[in-house]
Protein backbone atom coordinates (compact mmCIF):
# COMPACT_ATOMS: atom_id res chain seq x y z
CA UNK A 1 0.00 0.00 0.00
CA UNK A 2 1.29 3.85 -0.84
CA UNK A 3 0.85 5.66 2.25
CA UNK A 4 -0.13 9.13 1.07
CA UNK A 5 2.20 11.59 3.38
CA UNK A 6 -0.06 14.74 3.63
CA UNK A 7 3.05 16.26 5.83
CA UNK A 8 5.53 15.91 2.98
CA UNK A 9 3.12 17.20 0.40
CA UNK A 10 2.56 20.35 2.51
CA UNK A 11 6.10 20.97 3.24
CA UNK A 12 6.66 20.53 -0.17
CA UNK A 13 4.10 23.32 -1.71
CA UNK A 14 5.52 25.61 1.51
CA UNK A 15 8.79 25.72 0.00
CA UNK A 16 7.53 26.02 -3.85
CA UNK A 17 5.51 29.15 -2.01
CA UNK A 18 8.20 30.46 0.21
CA UNK A 19 10.42 30.12 -3.54
CA UNK A 20 7.93 32.08 -5.46
CA UNK A 21 8.05 35.12 -2.58
CA UNK A 22 11.49 35.26 -2.35
CA UNK A 23 11.67 35.83 -6.35
CA UNK A 24 8.82 38.61 -6.18
CA UNK A 25 10.40 40.39 -2.71
CA UNK A 26 13.75 40.41 -4.75
CA UNK A 27 12.20 42.43 -7.83
CA UNK A 28 10.95 45.27 -5.07
CA UNK A 29 7.52 43.43 -4.16
CA UNK A 30 5.76 42.98 -0.56
CA UNK A 31 5.73 40.35 1.52
CA UNK A 32 1.80 38.40 1.15
CA UNK A 33 0.06 39.46 4.34
CA UNK A 34 -2.73 36.89 5.83
CA UNK A 35 -5.04 38.56 8.30
CA UNK A 36 -6.29 35.94 11.40
CA UNK A 37 -9.02 36.79 13.23
CA UNK A 38 -9.78 34.90 17.04
CA UNK A 39 -12.56 35.97 18.52
CA UNK A 40 -12.80 34.54 22.38
CA UNK A 41 -9.94 31.66 24.15
CA UNK A 42 -11.47 28.52 22.39
CA UNK A 43 -8.43 26.46 23.71
CA UNK A 44 -8.82 24.52 20.25
CA UNK A 45 -9.32 27.45 17.81
CA UNK A 46 -5.91 28.89 19.72
CA UNK A 47 -4.04 26.13 18.46
CA UNK A 48 -5.20 26.13 14.87
CA UNK A 49 -4.01 29.96 14.98
CA UNK A 50 -0.68 29.44 16.31
CA UNK A 51 -0.54 26.47 13.92
CA UNK A 52 -1.41 29.20 10.85
CA UNK A 53 0.87 31.74 11.48
CA UNK A 54 3.74 29.05 12.42
CA UNK A 55 2.65 28.09 8.72
CA UNK A 56 2.97 31.75 7.33
CA UNK A 57 6.60 32.55 8.90
CA UNK A 58 7.90 29.07 7.31
CA UNK A 59 6.34 30.19 3.83
CA UNK A 60 7.80 33.83 3.98
CA UNK A 61 3.29 35.20 4.18
CA UNK A 62 3.46 37.86 6.97
CA UNK A 63 0.64 36.82 9.30
CA UNK A 64 -1.24 39.96 10.93
CA UNK A 65 -2.87 38.55 14.40
CA UNK A 66 -6.29 40.34 15.03
CA UNK A 67 -7.00 38.54 18.93
CA UNK A 68 -10.66 39.71 19.81
CA UNK A 69 -12.10 39.22 23.04
CA UNK A 70 -15.70 37.08 23.58
CA UNK A 71 -17.68 39.81 24.26
CA UNK A 72 -17.00 41.70 20.36
CA UNK A 73 -19.90 42.63 19.42
CA UNK A 74 -20.88 41.98 15.58
CA UNK A 75 -20.54 45.50 14.42
CA UNK A 76 -17.17 45.63 15.84
CA UNK A 77 -16.14 42.51 14.48
CA UNK A 78 -18.05 43.18 10.89
CA UNK A 79 -16.17 46.78 10.90
CA UNK A 80 -13.32 45.20 11.21
CA UNK A 81 -13.47 43.02 8.52
CA UNK A 82 -14.49 46.04 6.59
CA UNK A 83 -11.37 47.65 7.62
CA UNK A 84 -8.89 44.52 6.20
CA UNK A 85 -11.36 43.98 3.25
CA UNK A 86 -9.51 47.84 1.98
CA UNK A 87 -6.24 47.21 3.32
CA UNK A 88 -3.84 47.29 0.37
CA UNK A 89 -1.23 45.01 2.79
CA UNK A 90 -3.76 42.57 3.46
CA UNK A 91 -4.45 40.30 0.96
CA UNK A 92 -6.01 37.45 2.64
CA UNK A 93 -8.78 37.44 5.27
CA UNK A 94 -9.13 34.33 7.74
CA UNK A 95 -12.00 33.87 10.40
CA UNK A 96 -11.48 31.10 12.55
CA UNK A 97 -14.23 29.21 13.66
CA UNK A 98 -16.54 28.54 15.48
CA UNK A 99 -17.61 32.24 17.05
CA UNK A 100 -18.48 32.66 20.64
CA UNK A 101 -21.54 33.61 21.63
CA UNK A 102 -24.25 34.97 19.35
CA UNK A 103 -22.17 36.06 16.91
CA UNK A 104 -23.33 35.29 13.05
CA UNK A 105 -20.33 33.22 11.38
CA UNK A 106 -22.70 33.28 8.14
CA UNK A 107 -22.86 37.04 7.85
CA UNK A 108 -19.34 37.77 9.25
CA UNK A 109 -18.28 35.48 5.98
CA UNK A 110 -20.32 36.90 3.88
CA UNK A 111 -18.31 40.23 4.75
CA UNK A 112 -15.25 39.50 3.76
CA UNK A 113 -14.53 40.43 0.35
CA UNK A 114 -14.75 37.28 -2.34
CA UNK A 115 -10.86 38.30 -3.57
CA UNK A 116 -9.52 38.07 0.09
CA UNK A 117 -11.42 34.61 1.20
CA UNK A 118 -8.76 32.54 1.15
CA UNK A 119 -11.33 30.37 2.82
CA UNK A 120 -12.89 29.54 -0.46
CA UNK A 121 -16.32 29.74 1.35
CA UNK A 122 -17.93 32.97 -0.08
CA UNK A 123 -20.80 31.95 -2.57
CA UNK A 124 -19.38 33.97 -5.47
CA UNK A 125 -15.85 31.32 -5.45
CA UNK A 126 -18.40 28.41 -4.87
CA UNK A 127 -20.28 29.54 -7.99
CA UNK A 128 -16.51 30.31 -10.01
CA UNK A 129 -16.26 27.01 -8.88
CA UNK A 130 -19.12 25.15 -10.05
CA UNK A 131 -18.63 27.07 -13.69
CA UNK A 132 -15.47 25.96 -13.71
CA UNK A 133 -13.89 29.53 -13.73
CA UNK A 134 -10.88 31.02 -11.70
CA UNK A 135 -11.39 31.32 -8.10
CA UNK A 136 -10.17 30.24 -4.62
CA UNK A 137 -11.24 27.56 -3.60
CA UNK A 138 -12.06 25.57 -0.55
CA UNK A 139 -9.11 24.63 1.17
CA UNK A 140 -9.24 20.96 2.21
CA UNK A 141 -10.95 19.79 -1.31
CA UNK A 142 -7.86 21.81 -3.06
CA UNK A 143 -5.82 19.51 -0.79
CA UNK A 144 -6.79 16.75 -1.30
CA UNK A 145 -6.79 17.57 -5.40
CA UNK A 146 -2.84 18.20 -4.62
CA UNK A 147 -2.34 15.11 -2.64
CA UNK A 148 -3.50 12.91 -5.60
CA UNK A 149 -1.50 15.13 -8.05
CA UNK A 150 2.00 14.82 -5.86
CA UNK A 151 0.98 10.65 -5.61
CA UNK A 152 0.25 10.66 -9.62
CA UNK A 153 -3.05 8.88 -9.07
CA UNK A 154 -5.46 10.36 -12.02
CA UNK A 155 -9.03 10.11 -11.61
CA UNK A 156 -10.12 10.80 -14.79
CA UNK A 157 -12.43 8.24 -16.14
CA UNK A 158 -12.26 6.53 -12.55
CA UNK A 159 -15.56 5.89 -10.54
CA UNK A 160 -15.53 8.50 -7.37
CA UNK A 161 -17.21 8.41 -4.16
CA UNK A 162 -17.38 11.14 -1.78
CA UNK A 163 -18.66 10.02 1.67
CA UNK A 164 -20.67 14.10 2.73
CA UNK A 165 -21.96 16.62 1.23
CA UNK A 166 -21.05 18.82 3.94
CA UNK A 167 -20.16 23.02 1.66
CA UNK A 168 -16.75 22.69 2.85
CA UNK A 169 -15.47 19.37 1.72
CA UNK A 170 -18.13 17.41 0.08
CA UNK A 171 -19.61 19.43 -1.96
CA UNK A 172 -16.58 21.42 -3.90
CA UNK A 173 -14.32 18.24 -3.85
CA UNK A 174 -17.63 16.26 -5.95
CA UNK A 175 -17.12 19.67 -8.46
CA UNK A 176 -13.23 19.46 -8.34
CA UNK A 177 -13.56 15.93 -9.40
CA UNK A 178 -15.61 16.23 -11.61
CA UNK A 179 -14.07 19.05 -13.17
CA UNK A 180 -12.18 18.48 -16.54
CA UNK A 181 -8.48 17.12 -16.13
CA UNK A 182 -6.24 14.58 -15.13
CA UNK A 183 -6.99 14.91 -11.84
CA UNK A 184 -10.61 15.19 -12.38
CA UNK A 185 -13.33 13.81 -15.18
CA UNK A 186 -14.09 11.13 -12.50
CA UNK A 187 -17.95 10.15 -12.66
CA UNK A 188 -18.82 11.13 -8.83
CA UNK A 189 -21.36 9.62 -6.60
CA UNK A 190 -21.82 11.91 -3.40
CA UNK A 191 -23.02 9.08 -0.66
CA UNK A 192 -24.70 10.73 2.82
CA UNK A 193 -26.53 9.20 5.87
CA UNK A 194 -29.80 8.67 3.82
CA UNK A 195 -27.43 6.56 1.27
CA UNK A 196 -29.83 3.44 1.06
CA UNK A 197 -26.93 1.37 -0.51
CA UNK A 198 -23.69 2.64 0.83
CA UNK A 199 -21.73 -0.36 0.90
CA UNK A 200 -22.70 -1.41 -2.66
CA UNK A 201 -21.57 2.33 -3.84
CA UNK A 202 -18.07 2.39 -2.28
CA UNK A 203 -17.33 -1.46 -3.51
CA UNK A 204 -18.21 -0.12 -7.26
CA UNK A 205 -15.67 2.89 -6.89
CA UNK A 206 -12.12 3.01 -7.73
CA UNK A 207 -11.60 5.85 -5.41
CA UNK A 208 -13.41 6.70 -1.78
CA UNK A 209 -13.11 10.16 -0.27
CA UNK A 210 -14.55 10.19 2.94
CA UNK A 211 -15.64 13.30 5.20
CA UNK A 212 -18.73 12.51 7.59
CA UNK A 213 -16.75 12.66 10.82
CA UNK A 214 -17.94 8.69 12.07
CA UNK A 215 -14.94 6.80 13.66
CA UNK A 216 -14.28 3.77 11.30
CA UNK A 217 -17.22 4.16 9.07
CA UNK A 218 -15.85 2.64 5.89
CA UNK A 219 -14.95 -1.53 6.51
CA UNK A 220 -12.70 -3.74 4.94
CA UNK A 221 -16.08 -5.31 3.12
CA UNK A 222 -17.32 -1.55 1.55
CA UNK A 223 -13.80 -1.31 -0.79
CA UNK A 224 -12.64 -3.12 -3.51
CA UNK A 225 -9.28 -4.50 -4.03
CA UNK A 226 -6.61 -1.76 -5.06
CA UNK A 227 -9.13 1.19 -4.43
CA UNK A 228 -7.70 4.52 -3.31
CA UNK A 229 -8.94 5.37 0.00
CA UNK A 230 -8.31 9.59 1.00
CA UNK A 231 -9.96 9.81 4.77
CA UNK A 232 -10.55 13.84 5.45
CA UNK A 233 -12.51 12.70 8.61
CA UNK A 234 -10.86 13.43 11.82
CA UNK A 235 -12.41 11.85 15.36
CA UNK A 236 -11.10 11.35 18.84
CA UNK A 237 -11.87 8.11 20.55
CA UNK A 238 -12.50 7.65 24.32
CA UNK A 239 -8.91 6.53 24.67
CA UNK A 240 -8.06 9.79 23.22
CA UNK A 241 -6.21 8.52 19.73
CA UNK A 242 -7.08 10.45 16.75
CA UNK A 243 -8.73 8.29 13.60
CA UNK A 244 -10.32 8.76 11.05
CA UNK A 245 -13.65 8.00 8.78
CA UNK A 246 -12.05 4.74 7.50
CA UNK A 247 -10.81 1.57 9.67
CA UNK A 248 -6.82 2.09 8.52
CA UNK A 249 -5.74 -1.13 10.09
CA UNK A 250 -8.69 -3.49 8.17
CA UNK A 251 -7.98 -1.61 5.05
CA UNK A 252 -4.31 -1.00 4.63
CA UNK A 253 -3.63 -4.84 3.08
CA UNK A 254 -6.44 -4.17 0.36
CA UNK A 255 -6.44 -0.95 -0.80
CA UNK A 256 -3.60 0.51 -3.33
CA UNK A 257 -3.16 3.63 -1.54
CA UNK A 258 -4.88 5.87 1.60
CA UNK A 259 -3.98 8.60 3.62
CA UNK A 260 -3.43 8.49 7.49
CA UNK A 261 -5.41 10.51 10.62
CA UNK A 262 -3.11 12.35 11.43
CA UNK A 263 -0.81 13.22 9.15
CA UNK A 264 -2.85 12.70 5.58
CA UNK A 265 -5.34 15.55 4.47
CA UNK A 266 -4.87 18.03 7.37
CA UNK A 267 -1.23 19.41 7.06
CA UNK A 268 -2.82 20.15 3.24
CA UNK A 269 -5.38 22.26 4.53
CA UNK A 270 -3.09 24.89 6.29
CA UNK A 271 -0.31 24.73 2.50
CA UNK A 272 -3.83 25.14 0.25
CA UNK A 273 -4.51 28.49 2.74
CA UNK A 274 -1.60 30.09 2.21
CA UNK A 275 -1.21 28.78 -1.69
CA UNK A 276 -4.49 30.70 -1.82
CA UNK A 277 -3.18 33.63 0.73
CA UNK A 278 -0.21 33.32 -2.42
CA UNK A 279 -2.68 33.53 -5.11
CA UNK A 280 -4.52 36.68 -3.77
CA UNK A 281 -1.77 38.66 -3.53
CA UNK A 282 0.03 37.63 -7.14
CA UNK A 283 -3.36 39.63 -8.42
CA UNK A 284 -2.63 42.97 -6.70
CA UNK A 285 0.05 45.76 -7.97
Amino acid sequence: MLLIDGKKVALAVRRELHESIDRARAAGRRAPGLAVILVGDDPASKVYVRNKERACAEAGIVSLPYHLPAHTRQEELLALIAELNGRHDVDGILLQLPLPGDLNATQCLLAIHPDKDVDGFHPENVGRLSLGLPGLVSCTPAGVIELLRYYKLPTQGRKAVVLGRSDIVGKPLAMLLGRPGEYGDATVTVCHSRTPDLAEQCRAADFIFLAVGKPKLLTADMVKEQAVVVDVGINRLPDGHLCGDADFEALKDKVAAMTPVPGGVGPMTIAMLLRNTVQSWQTRV
